[in-house]
């Protein structure tokens, strides 16, 4: 009798679930877009963002569980490949999601 090979695949709800593994130069990144309504101040793969809250300072990494949160005015502090990119804001809405940083300002 022959030897059939399975093939196991997951479910479609399971492969929505993992994490992205997307990385450069073997580092996780994520995707950061910084903007208000008529002007982007950053939209390119970070691997880290830091800003404040109403409960302090807090840093965001690659593979951050979903999350949203209103920022006090601070300076967001976003890190690249290239270096680090400072953006001082008076406030705004963080939006994280599957590898995906979105700050609204001015709202």
């Amino acid at each position: 009798m022959a030897e059939e090979a399975l093939e196991v695949k997951a479910a479609p709800d399971e492969q929505a679930q993992k994490p992205s593994s997307k990385t450069a130069e073997g580092v996780p990144i994520m995707h950061v877009r910084v903007a208000s309504p008529f002007k982007t101040f950053f939209d390119e793969n970070a691997q880290s963002i830091s800003g404040v809250n109403g409960t302090g300072a807090f840093d965001i990494l690659p593979h951050h569980h979903n999350f949203i949160s209103l920022l006090s005015p601070c300076e967001l502090s976003i890190v690249t490949d290239k270096g680090t990119s400072r953006i001082k804001i008076s406030g705004g809405i963080m939006h994280v999601k599957a590898d995906q940083v979105v700050v609204f300002l001015n709202v």
